[in-house]
């Protein structure tokens, strides 16, 4: 039996996370963000820090490919993305559920289940409010958090993937924050996955 699996990639400052978390509660399903890379690194042995430290990041620095897990051996940031893709699936194969970024959308395109995949965005100006309201930081300071995050989550997304992490057809819906609200956009992905459910 197929599960119905909503993926959410976003925007930073954009307001995904919130609307993920709203989802989850007003559909009664598990969410899962950054708790996935604790279930990986409890399965592998691996230390938390690491996981956290390559998430979503693609910053290249010499000798920065190898890292060391807990047994002294080096794994790559290649094969912790596969321990958190193996985690993925297995929460995929749980049941229903609300996965927010770490390319799942991408992991599984052929789990069998029922994907939908959701791109979230926002005008600049209004991403750029939010994250100062956020991190009660200036303007300037907010713009360089989104334009290093931003870019960080393209790399991410299109090295493990090949394809362009903004591209609208790469999802099923995307939707735009500045011009319907959290609770407008979490009752269009419930009005619209149900939907795509059943077909």
């Amino acid at each position: 039996m197929s599960n119905l699996i909503i993926t959410i990639s976003r925007s930073y400052g954009s307001g995904g996370r919130v609307i993920g978390r709203l989802l989850s509660e007003k559909m009664n399903i598990p969410y899962y963000d950054r708790n996935i890379i604790y279930l990986a690194s409890s399965r592998t042995g691996i230390d938390l820090k690491y996981f956290a430290k390559y998430d979503e990041d693609m910053k290249k620095k010499m000798f920065d490919d190898l890292i060391p897990s807990e047994k002294n051996k080096y794994v790559s940031k290649d094969e912790i993305f596969m321990r958190q893709a193996e985690v993925i699936k297995d929460i995929a194969d749980d049941g229903d559920c609300v996965i927010v970024g770490r390319c799942a959308d991408y992991i599984l395109k052929n789990s069998g289940h029922k994907v939908f995949r959701v791109f979230i965005y926002a005008n600049e100006i209004d991403c750029i409010e939010n994250i100062m309201n956020k991190l009660s930081v200036s303007k300037y300071e907010a713009m360089k958090a989104i334009s290093a995050i931003n870019k960080h989550r393209a790399d991410y997304y299109i090295y493990h993937t090949d394809n362009e992490w903004t591209s609208a057809k790469n999802y099923d819906m995307c939707i735009n924050t500045s011009v319907y609200g959290p609770e407008q956009a979490v009752e269009l992905i419930m009005e619209c996955s149900e939907i795509f459910r059943k077909m």
